[in-house]
């Protein structure tokens, strides 16, 4: 059965304010993220809180996204890209997805690991406290220990894999839009 929605060479309103609004917040996190042990003393535990409740709403609101996603069609690629810049492009949105999801879930699975957890609730912007992994918290203490090393690698390794990748899509976008002369950015900028 072939799909029946219409196409439509923008994305909708709320995927354009769902892109910038989780664009804004993971390049903060990431600054946030890669700047934090920078700080002064006083400082990094506000810091790193702060990092673990944008992360949490950015895994929120991809969730959200995906889902929108899911019943809503992209405005199709401009007829001048190459297969291979189409073929580039859905990889590069994939692993953005990809990343979105796998950065806050080994953050969250790094945190639970960590040795404090018991004592220091993880809170929401202080708001309310949010669970953690209790499959990873109820392990052997040197158990814990060994994952939570694990589990801070796997997501320091993801934060700079998806600095490329946010590299690698805004440059394909300025590309098309400047080099190329199609209206790439009408697609997801705000009207």
């Amino acid at each position: 059965m072939a799909d029946e929605r219409p196409l439509t060479r923008r994305y909708t309103s709320f995927a354009i304010v769902m892109h910038w609004l989780i664009a804004v917040l993971m390049i903060g996190n990431l600054l946030l993220g890669l700047l934090a042990e920078k700080l002064p003393d006083e400082d990094i535990r506000f810091a790193i809180d702060t990092h673990k409740s944008i992360g949490i709403t950015v895994l929120g609101l991809v969730l959200l996204r995906i889902l929108w996603r899911l019943g809503h069609r992209p405005p199709p690629f401009s007829t001048g890209m190459a297969a291979w810049e189409r073929g580039l492009a859905h990889l590069a949105h994939f692993g953005l997805y990809l990343f979105m999801l796998w950065m806050p879930l080994t953050g969250w699975l790094h945190d639970s690991a960590w040795k404090a957890a018991p004592e220091i609730p993880l809170r929401l912007f202080g708001l309310f406290d949010v669970p953690r992994a209790g499959f990873v918290m109820a392990l052997p203490a040197d158990r814990k220990e060994m994952l939570h090393g694990l589990f801070g690698e796997m997501h320091e390794i993801g934060g700079y894999l998806l600095i490329a990748l946010l590299l690698l899509h805004i440059a394909g976008a300025l590309k098309h839009q400047f080099i190329d002369g199609e209206p790439e950015f009408r697609r997801m900028w705000p009207r």
